[in-house]
């Protein structure tokens, strides 16, 4: 497939091309801090992968590329940096796809580089070697746009451009298709271009907005704060907003640890419980920032407060949607925040006390899954509190880990609440290790979705990390099995034939444990982090439905 090696390309034999178009976007990646690309090597991206070593890339070689995609996200959740994904052309690309349809749906910057057809050859049908009817059209429908370019200039243009995005928009992932001739040939792109841009300051709030905004916000007895994943950018500022306040703060999934949950004030990520909902109701100001308040986090509930909500979004187009606003401050986050922290002092309030609230939460969220419930609270028992935790479209996750594992930084909950994809956990969680070595990553995980990514085992042993993978079995599909329930459906191809999971870390070169009683999760689990290498623990659920 993308390793075959007969195809001809426009390059004669044994000729190399040091300074061509690849030279110029990697140069130009490694400007901006890129130090690490995903990807697979193909019969059409070598121009890319020559440049790697001698530019200080490294490279990580997954076994598909929608593992390199996750693997890329993962990574530049910890470096605050864009992923990069270099595919081959056809096959490579659209395996890629997957992963560049959670970054457009999650808001995450990536950049997918491939090669296409030498120029002339676009919709030929004439049998060549990854053929594909429209590549660049095919990404152009998933992505925020993909480019076609025709010159090494163009292809750094639209390096730059992603960056712009990335830093001054919404973050959505992007495609750069370079034509195999472009690709290898010399590049006509001067030196000084290469250079990475200086960043500029945040958007800032329009000031008869933002003087609105801190009148109500002054006035409000009861104000509460609703972070996003759009809200991290503020950093120490948006905790520091909520004492100025003393305003609750509940986060969507993405935007958990945006505020650390051990502080005070912070409600953590169940945004989807009733007692969340209920306390954004009672709101007197509703202060959301940097969210769309999509359906896929309130899971069927409502958000109307009984005071006016004021909403922070890097796009106007987002003030009214899910949730309509009777103020935008369109802008920066942190930018934002900033102003209206500075605006608004230290006021003298009373504190307030969230524990029955707090206390409320957990109950609500152990009523949905005892025994998931019960395994992620032992897993918070012993892991540090710095610990990336990496998740997937699986019960554990979003019955589990999501409530009862609390995060002090952002981006250490790896999950696509809104995507809700199968087979991103372990990539994901994989790209953090690599971005963040000193941090403990344990990726926490359902059988069904372990499965999707499987292979990727073998790149955590490669890579040489020290990563801990969990797999909590509840013999395959038992959310859709529960759905099919639900419909009066028995139970179809739900119920999953489960590999000896031990056995298999062993023969990836990991080190496998079979958990065969509850009191025995904890103290494997907590051998394993000081361990080195790969471990796997294998959790049947059953095990803690027996123990309930």
């Amino acid at each position: 497939m993308q390793t075959q090696s007969t195809a001809t390309t426009p390059l004669e034999d044994n000729v190399q091309v040091t300074n061509n178009a690849g030279y110029a976007v990697l140069k130009t990646l490694r400007n901006y801090g890129i130090d690490t690309i995903f990807g697979i090597p193909g019969t059409h991206n070598l121009e890319f992968y020559r440049h790697l070593a001698p530019l200080g890339i490294h490279p990580v070689t997954t076994r598909h590329e929608q593992g390199a995609g996750y693997g890329a996200d993962g990574w530049a959740q910890q470096k605050g940096l864009p992923g990069v994904v270099i595919t081959t052309s056809g096959p490579g690309l659209l395996n890629a796809l997957s992963a560049a349809g959670t970054a457009y749906c999650e808001s995450r910057p990536l950049i997918i580089l491939s090669p296409g057809v030498p120029e002339g050859e676009e919709f030929a049908d004439i049998g060549s070697l990854h053929e594909t009817k429209d590549s660049t059209a095919a990404a152009g429908a998933i992505v925020q746009w993909s480019r076609r370019v025709h010159s090494a200039t163009e292809a750094v243009a639209a390096v730059h451009d992603a960056f712009e995005i990335f830093r001054y928009g919404r973050p959505r992932p992007v495609h750069i298709e370079v034509p195999l001739n472009i690709l290898e040939s010399l590049s006509d792109c001067p030196e000084d271009l290469l250079q990475a841009r200086p960043r500029r300051q945040g958007a800032q709030a329009d000031a008869t907005s933002l003087a609105t905004a801190v009148q109500l916000l002054k006035a409000a007895q009861n104000p509460v704060i609703l972070a996003g994943g759009g809200s991290i950018p503020a950093g120490a500022a948006l905790a520091a907003l909520a004492e100025a306040l003393q305003a609750p703060v509940v986060t969507t999934l993405n935007g958990k640890g945006a505020v650390p949950e051990s502080h005070p004030l912070a409600l953590g990520s169940d945004i989807r419980l009733p007692a969340a909902q209920q306390l954004c109701n009672r709101a007197d100001v509703l202060l959301v920032i940097g969210s769309k308040v999509g359906e896929s986090e309130l899971w069927g509930g409502n958000i109307t407060p009984s005071g006016p909500v004021i909403r922070v979004d890097i796009l106007a187009s987002q003030a009214n949607k899910n949730l309509a606003s009777d103020l935008a401050l369109i802008g920066d986050s942190a930018a934002i925040v900033t102003q209206l922290l500075h605006e608004i002092g230290s006021p003298e309030r009373p504190v307030v006390n969230l524990a029955p609230v707090r206390e409320e939460l957990r109950n609500q969220a152990r009523a949905l899954s005892p025994e998931l419930s019960r395994i992620a609270e032992e897993a918070a028992a012993v892991l540090p509190s710095n610990t990336i935790v990496g998740g997937d479209s699986s019960q554990i996750t979003y019955l589990g880990t999501a409530s009862f594992i609390p995060q002090e930084f952002p981006h250490s909950f790896l999950y696509t609440p809104a995507y809700a994809t199968l087979g991103y956990g372990l990539p994901a969680s994989i790209g953090a290790k690599i971005a963040a070595p000193e941090r403990p990553v344990v990726c926490i995980v359902g059988d069904g979705a372990l499965m999707f990514a499987v292979q990727e085992l073998i790149t955590a042993v490669e890579q040489r990390l020290d990563l801990v993978v969990v797999c909590v079995d509840n013999g395959g599909y038992a959310e859709i099995r529960s759905n099919e329930a639900d419909r009066g459906i028995p139970a179809v191809g739900v119920d999953l034939v489960q590999p000896n999971w031990a056995a298999l870390a062993t023969a990836f070169g990991g080190t496998g444990h079979a958990i065969t009683r509850a009191a025995d999760f904890a103290p494997t689990l907590h051998a394993a982090l000081q361990g080195r290498g790969l471990h796997v623990l294998h959790v049947p659920v059953s095990l803690f439905n027996a123990a309930s």
